[in-house]
């Protein structure tokens, strides 16, 4: 875990989202944490971000795109690795460059876990016809039926940790009313590409944005705006390497829930604000016999434990849930983490 100090704390817990979408966001977002009582500048809280990207607490800062909006399809790809083949398995899945992640993770069989990303959904299976050929694995697509919950904030301890969400500026910016329009303008396509591995860590990250497009700043303010209100971008702000303040515990808890109760189990198990990612998905029958996924994020075992013991609980509100009806998966190690790349996927979805 990276050592912060009493600012840098409050910074990370104010600003995983909500950042302002203006042309000097750093006013008001200074503004903001003064009257939260953190006495920083405009300038200083820039200093501030700049450094906590480069000791690498920072993943990016930015907007999260939300790439199911933006066009194609990704799904959660299982297999089995065995250990004498795993290294020559990792090369062989991670060539591929429709494949953006790729986890080894605990489990007796299904150990490899990775996503496919394409423009075309009807790629996913000639990809993963490819993985079986080469590798002579069997591959358990695992494709998201429903999304309960994608909200990837990680709090630590300090000032403002009890600001649920932090602070929250989207209102700031130029007015932008969505439309139910699907595909994009080339010039909205070169936004998302220009803005999808963040914004520039400067004092005017946006007007960069728009210089190095030819654009105006206004449009790439209207748009980024825009494109939060459509949901094709989930939240503008810093986005934390969770490893770097101390959320070591990775644990993907998996639920074979009843077909009947399932969506009713899913917005409560979504409320809890330590599980980042909740879906539900297809069972595999004879192998994978879950089809709900719950991410939780612990700092040490014992609070990783507790968290998951707190879904169990709530779970059994809702049916009597017995050992062999869940599991936790922890990852033990990262084989592959490009990011889902956009370029391929917006330029399929262009207009």
């Amino acid at each position: 875990m990276t050592e912060l100090d009493a600012t840098d704390r409050a910074i990370l817990n104010a600003f995983q989202g909500g950042f302002p979408v203006v042309t000097d966001p750093y006013e008001p977002a200074a503004g903001a944490l003064a009257d939260h009582g953190v006495d920083v500048t405009a300038a200083q809280l820039h200093d501030r971000m700049v450094e906590l990207d480069e000791e690498g607490v920072l993943t990016r800062f930015g907007a999260l795109i939300n790439a199911e909006e933006i066009g194609g399809t990704a799904t959660l790809v299982a297999m089995h690795a065995p250990e004498e083949r795993f290294d020559e398995i990792t090369e062989q899945v991670n060539a591929h460059p429709e494949v953006a992640h790729n986890y080894e993770r605990e489990h007796p069989h299904l150990n490899m876990w990775f996503v496919v990303s394409v423009a075309d959904a009807e790629r996913v299976d000639e990809v993963l016809g490819a993985i079986e050929d080469e590798t002579g694995q069997e591959t358990y697509n695992l494709p998201k039926q429903r999304e309960f919950h994608v909200e990837a904030k990680f709090p630590v301890e300090g000032p403002l940790e009890d600001v649920p969400g932090g602070i929250d500026l989207s209102d700031l910016g130029p007015n932008a009313d969505p439309t139910d329009r699907q595909q994009l303008t080339p010039a909205e396509r070169d936004l998302v590409v220009e803005i999808q591995s963040g914004l520039p860590l400067s004092r005017t990250p946006y007007r960069d944005v728009a210089d190095e497009l030819g654009a105006d700043v206004e449009w790439v303010l209207e748009t980024i705006r825009r494109f939060d209100a459509e949901g094709k971008v989930r939240r503008v702000g810093l986005i934390p390497n969770h490893y770097a303040l101390g959320y070591s515990e990775n644990g993907m808890t998996v639920w074979d829930v009843p077909d009947d109760v399932v969506e009713e189990v899913g917005p409560e198990i979504a409320s809890f604000d330590f599980v980042t990612h909740c879906y539900r998905r297809p069972r595999h029958e004879g192998v994978w016999p879950y089809n709900f996924f719950a991410m939780t994020h612990g700092r040490s075992e014992a609070e990783s434990d507790e968290r998951i013991e707190t879904v169990r609980d709530r779970m059994a509100e809702y049916w009597e849930v017995d050992e062999e009806d869940w599991d936790t998966l922890f990852s033990t190690q990262i084989l592959k983490k490009t990011g889902i790349r956009l370029d391929e996927r917006a330029e399929a979805n262009t207009a």
